[in-house]
């Protein structure tokens, strides 16, 4: 099965490298869909050479020509895909591309339409954050009482998609608002969905985190909004 892995892209100069260099060596068909929102770091720069100098046959790669958000970043990744599942992997070097086969097997067996990688099952993780992972619980808790879902991290940025499941979602939010709103979205199709556990590596605020309370704020509202309107 062919993957479409959807790299969002904004202020990743240490990391991109890097991530690209790990997603490029996972042993599968692929296409890597880059789309930068407008990265003022040098970021930018430095996706403009690997495109012109074609370092990773693989590559598509997208400008915004305004900062919109990750939700607006992933809209116009996902549009562009062509496989037979789409991955979201984050710029950062937060989740590993080396658990792809454990994030895509449920659909690759005929089980899944959407994959959850849940930082809370199992696995190796930083310790970091206490109120952030309080926060992600208690989103996931009232979203799970939104959408009758049973998962264990709604908030994870880890997700894998039979591509079809697109052509009967619009994405409508450009922040991080993308990962209630698309769970939402998913529970109001009855898409069959699995979660995995996944190692996670999180960084703090010094090594590039961008997430605040702010987008916590704004998810208890996409919530409410996703779920109590009648239709996906």
């Amino acid at each position: 099965m062919k993957l479409s892995i959807v790299v969002p892209v904004y202020n990743e100069e240490r990391t991109i490298d890097q991530i690209l260099e790990r997603i490029g060596k996972t042993p599968y068909e692929k296409e890597i869909i880059i789309v930068d929102d407008y990265s003022k770091d040098g970021t930018r720069e430095i996706l403009h050479q690997m495109e012109i100098c074609a370092r990773i046959p693989s590559a598509r790669f997208f400008y915004h020509s305004l900062n919109q958000g990750k939700g607006a970043a992933l809209r116009t990744g996902i549009a562009a895909a062509t496989g037979d599942i789409v991955i979201v992997q984050d710029a950062d070097l937060e989740y590993d591309p080396a658990q792809y086969g454990t994030l895509i097997e449920p659909i690759a067996r005929g089980l899944a339409d959407v994959v959850y990688g849940s930082r809370f099952l199992s696995g190796p993780h930083r310790v970091l954050f206490f109120w952030h992972s309080l926060g992600n619980r208690i989103l996931t808790l009232l979203s799970n009482m939104m959408t009758d879902l049973n998962l264990t991290d709604m908030e994870t940025g880890y997700k894998a998609f039979r591509r079809e499941v697109f052509s009967k979602i619009r994405i409508e939010e450009n922040r991080f608002g993308f990962e209630p709103e698309i769970t939402a979205k998913i529970a109001k199709l009855r898409c069959r969905v699995y979660e995995v556990p996944i190692s996670y590596f999180g960084r703090d605020y010094s090594e590039g985190k961008k997430i605040t309370w702010k987008d916590g704020i704004a998810a208890l509202y996409c919530i409410a909004k996703y779920n109590l309107r009648r239709n996906a």
